[in-house]
């Protein structure tokens, strides 16, 4: 089981390139960084993990402006959108980052995805909360068609235009593995239909119950049992918790770390670098 790292990456915290070579050192395997573009100040949504919102939301900085900065930072580090809100971006731009990104990091780019939670700040970006699964799945396959075509082209009902040309394409093939968050059993059908992982939140999400649905649903999509990764997003740094991951096959667990400096962060990973060893 691969072992990553999550944050946002904040002025308040470290520098993604200082953070992301400090993960590579240790010998992890990935780091993913979270997306808002902003929180509206009258809002009315409330926030999944309960309680009032940490800063940390309204300071985030620019998602692909910070994972090129840790790509350009390191070597063999993974780096990871968790989560890119789709349904907050134009596919035809969102397609050109993705794939820049994928050929700035050689191809090491994993794309997770999810529908948002925030009434409020998807509407100031044109998307009705009640149809953005629709408008994300699109999207997607927009995207989809823009990486694997040199003249590509989608009509949908939210997305639609004729044939284009947009290079460059991503390094991995046919595109970076897509992962989609959310909840049992809605985000299993979707990372089904097209996505190639599901990414649910462990401090959060019921997982291991829901192993046996993601192997049926991929065989139900007319794919492998085994064509889905799994992979834990916020996983909790138990050792026994972990070690259940692995048994189940999980693909990896990512812990987190607060957006803090680095004499918060860095014994977090020591401690994140030494669990990874003990569990395998």
């Amino acid at each position: 089981m691969d072992y990553g790292i999550c944050t946002f990456p904040t002025e308040h915290g470290m520098a993604p390139a200082e953070l992301a070579r400090a993960v590579e050192e240790r010998g992890l395997d990935s780091l993913w960084f979270a997306e808002h573009t902003h929180i509206p100040v009258c809002r009315k949504t409330p926030w999944p993990g309960g309680g009032e919102l940490p800063k940390e939301y309204y300071h985030a900085y620019d998602l692909f402006v910070s994972l090129a900065s840790a790509a350009t930072a390191t070597t063999r580090l993974k780096i990871g959108s968790g989560v890119c809100l789709v349904v907050e971006h134009d596919p035809i731009i969102l397609a050109k980052k993705v794939a820049t990104l994928d050929r700035i990091s050689n191809g090491r780019f994993l794309f997770g995805i999810g529908g948002g939670w925030n009434v409020e700040e998807m509407a100031n970006h044109g998307t009705d909360f009640s149809t953005r699964w629709k408008l994300l799945r699109e999207r997607v396959e927009a995207m989809k068609a823009i990486w694997a075509n040199d003249e590509a082209e989608y009509h949908g009902d939210f997305v639609d235009f004729d044939p284009i040309f947009s290079w460059p394409k991503p390094v991995q093939k046919p595109h970076p593995p897509i992962y989609l968050g959310g909840a049992a059993p809605w985000a299993i059908r979707r990372a089904a239909r097209y996505g190639d992982g599901w990414m649910p939140i462990g401090v959060r999400d019921e997982i291991l119950e829901h192993v046996s649905a993601l192997r049926e649903a991929a065989v139900q999509a007319g794919r492998a049992a085994d064509a889905l990764d799994l992979l834990v997003y916020f996983a909790p740094p138990d050792e026994g918790i972990l070690a259940s991951y692995r048994d189940a096959g999980a693909r990896a667990a990512i812990l987190a770390v607060p957006a803090a400096g680095a004499d918060t962060v860095l014994p977090l990973l020591d401690r994140y670098a030494a669990l990874a060893e003990a569990v395998g």
